[in-house]
């Protein structure tokens, strides 16, 4: 590839607040990713987080990296830090990683383990908690993209999610990122990506 054709391409890692939409435009007026950066017209989300999600968003104009990334059989690795109402026993971390019945179908297995809390910023609005009903972190690593699959997963088990944190894609991750953070990929980021 070429020198031109290199600077071509745009690649964003953005650490999502809660409360923006994973995309530039928003009828109802709603906070989208225009309101953190100015980004150019040409580029895009690789996925999505929710609205109510945080973390790692990885924006490009390389298609090439979107279709490999988002393909099924690329078995691309998201892990996400979840904040679960209760405490999930053996059992129910079982279930998780064995693959769980959302919506009719199974989800693929998944790599689970509780996690001590990790050092977030306070999320804005904060988590409403109840008293009485213990929490706790996982980190979950799934290789699908279905639409709220990890909020899904955890309410089949009987612990319903109530942070949501993307803290990794394959080999990116929003290490030393605070909330609202933005920068350009690194040249080896890129091509671990790809690999």
């Amino acid at each position: 590839m070429n020198g031109f054709a290199e600077k071509s391409f745009h690649y964003w890692i953005v650490n999502k607040p809660f409360g923006v939409l994973s995309q530039f435009t928003d009828k109802d007026g709603r906070r989208t990713l225009n309101s953190i950066y100015n980004f150019p017209k040409d580029v895009y989300p690789v996925g999505r987080l929710d609205m109510d999600s945080e973390g790692l968003l990885l924006i490009t104009n390389d298609k090439t990296l979107t279709n490999i990334l988002l393909n099924p059989k690329s078995q691309t690795e998201k892990e996400y830090f979840v904040q679960v109402e209760g405490i999930p026993d053996a059992n129910a971390l079982d279930k998780l990683r064995k693959g769980v019945i959302i919506e009719g179908r199974k989800t693929l297995p998944a790599k689970v383990k509780q996690i001590e809390e990790p050092e977030f910023e306070p999320r804005t609005p904060p988590i409403r908690v109840r008293k009485n009903i213990p929490v706790c972190w996982l980190s979950i690593i799934i290789t699908e993209g279905r639409n709220r699959q990890v909020r899904k997963m955890t309410a089949a088990v009987g612990f319903p999610t109530l942070r949501l944190v993307r803290v990794r894609i394959k080999n990116l991750t929003i290490a030393n990122m605070k909330t609202g953070d933005l920068r350009e990929l690194s040249k080896t980021e890129i091509e671990g990506l790809k690999e």
